[in-house]
């Protein structure tokens, strides 16, 4: 299949043959049977018909783009080392923590957090940062923390991998 995608890409790219625009060659392994199908064009699709009303590219928000508030990982550094009284906080599985962790970090996995609220109650005024491994599940842990009137939640942009990278070499990557 990959053969079959890169001759059309060539045909494509080369002006030879005949390209399979407007259909779609499907392959029956069972039968070891080869079927081509035609498709027309739709008039009133959004993109190619003859009226497009979508005509350039859009440029989608990073995974905190829902709102949640951000710090970088300097940033966190920063805080850790002045001793400020945050809640570390890190939504990323059991398994992962053993990997990799930073440390005074409290585990409290994502899909765990709804339920174990009342263990970080402490910290309803206080700052959270909270990070996972890239960034994502840590911008839905800030919106759940948020939703539920903890006053000043974080997301650590980037999480353990940003960390590892630009903070604490000897911290591994996954």
């Amino acid at each position: 299949m990959g053969a079959l995608q890169a001759v059309e890409t060539l045909k494509l790219i080369l002006g030879a043959g005949e390209p399979l625009i407007g259909k779609l060659l499907v392959f029956d392994a069972l039968a070891m049977e080869w079927t081509k199908v035609s498709f027309r064009k739709d008039p009133c699709c959004p993109v190619c018909g003859s009226k497009p009303a979508i005509k350039e590219l859009i440029d989608y928000e990073p995974p905190c783009g829902r709102g949640a508030p951000e710090i970088s990982v300097e940033e966190l550094k920063a805080r850790l080392d002045s001793r400020e009284d945050v809640l570390l906080l890190d939504v990323r599985e059991p398994g992962e923590y053993e990997i990799a962790r930073i440390p005074g970090a409290v585990l409290i996995p994502l899909g765990q957090l709804s339920r174990r609220l009342g263990e970080i109650e402490k910290y309803r005024a206080r700052p959270i940062l909270v990070h996972c491994k890239s960034g994502t599940r840590s911008c839905d842990a800030v919106g759940i923390l948020l939703a539920n009137g903890f006053a000043s939640a974080f997301s650590v942009a980037g999480g353990i991998d940003a960390w590892s990278e630009r903070v604490d070499r000897s911290v591994p990557r996954y």
